[in-house]
């Protein structure tokens, strides 16, 4: 396929397009309104009546083909479909010269990501992979302020989220569509632990498979170069958690939702304690996507914050943990 290469305006404005207008979907359209000089021009869905109603709400022409929507003069597409997807639509939208930002999981496993950063390569776009906490106010200012007052290197993360009560139709429950605890919340737990503690050596995994046949729980020992890790996720108990840093000279609580952080207490071995507390608008998306725009303007190519590496190295754990579990989906 031709490479198109949309000029951006001289006011800057990038021209986003949406493929699928689920819920996570609505979440980016709200958080674009945030977002300076960026406009949703174009959506397509796999059902008309969804995206005609989510074009009345937040905007963009309904295109008639994920084809169309690729022509439509946009500069860059956020993914926002089940995860079983996520690796073709980024290769053919990369391939026909546009700027991708995927929901998570990027992929289901590492081959897929890998393909998919070659075609990023060759096409010489920009590629990332939506991964919200590190964007957050909060969070950033957590990383400003043990840079100027630490606590020493971080050597254990702890973290973990648990939902019940999912429809039994719901895609996390979908073995077809690579559903599972793993690849939908613990994802975030494996970022965390990635960031804080770089690459992982060596993931121990103790976990259960539910009815359809994907993991409904799952708890994560992980080895990492900078230390250890203790995460868990699942789709059948309640523990919506806060994440806890600890290194020798304190230790650092976000506090819940962690994920979506705007609290965070820091105590020093010295009795020192600092509450932060930033709050963040328009649902946290539009932090990401802001990133994802200035370095449209830039001329970059991978994101110094959520890199290419990062991803590797967090679908690298799940497929270890779903290995350890027995789960494979379909074509693995």
């Amino acid at each position: 396929m031709t490479i198109a290469t949309q000029e951006i305006p001289s006011d800057g404005t990038i021209r986003w397009g949406i493929v699928g207008t689920g819920r996570i979907a609505r979440r980016f359209a709200q958080g674009l309104a945030h977002v300076p000089h960026a406009q949703l021009t174009a959506l397509w869905s796999r059902r008309a009546e969804p995206a005609i109603t989510f074009a009345g709400e937040f905007g963009g022409e309904v295109c008639a083909s994920f084809d169309a929507l690729l022509a439509s003069g946009i500069h860059a597409l956020y993914i926002a479909t089940v995860q079983d997807s996520h690796a073709d639509y980024a290769i053919a939208a990369l391939q026909a010269g546009l700027h991708v930002l995927c929901e998570k999981p990027a992929t289901i496993n590492q081959p897929q990501l890998e393909r998919v950063l070659d075609a990023a390569r060759a096409a010489q776009r920009l590629f990332m992979e939506a991964m919200k906490p590190p964007f957050y106010p909060l969070y950033r200012k957590l990383r400003a302020h043990l840079d100027a007052e630490p606590i020493g290197a971080v050597g254990l993360v702890r973290a973990g989220c648990s939902v019940p009560g999912v429809p039994d139709d719901h895609p996390s429950l979908s073995f077809e569509h690579a559903g599972g605890a793993l690849l939908d919340i613990g994802i975030y737990e494996m970022f965390l632990a990635v960031d804080w503690l770089g690459a992982p050596l060596e993931v121990q995994t103790l976990g259960r498979l539910g009815a359809t046949g994907v993991d409904t729980f799952a708890s994560l020992n992980s080895q990492h170069e900078g230390g250890i890790a203790q995460l868990f996720c699942g789709l059948d108990l309640h523990g919506k958690g806060d994440a806890l840093l600890m290194a020798k000279g304190g230790h650092v609580t976000i506090h819940e939702p962690w994920w979506n952080p705007s609290r965070a207490t820091i105590r020093y071995t010295d009795g020192r304690v600092v509450e932060l507390d930033e709050p963040f608008e328009g649902g946290g998306l539009n932090y990401e996507t802001a990133h994802f725009c200035e370095l449209i303007r830039a001329g970059q190519m991978e994101s110094p914050v959520m890199p290419h590496d990062k991803s590797l190295h967090m679908i690298a754990m799940a497929d270890a943990a779903r290995a350890a579990l027995g789960l494979k989906f379909a074509g693995e």
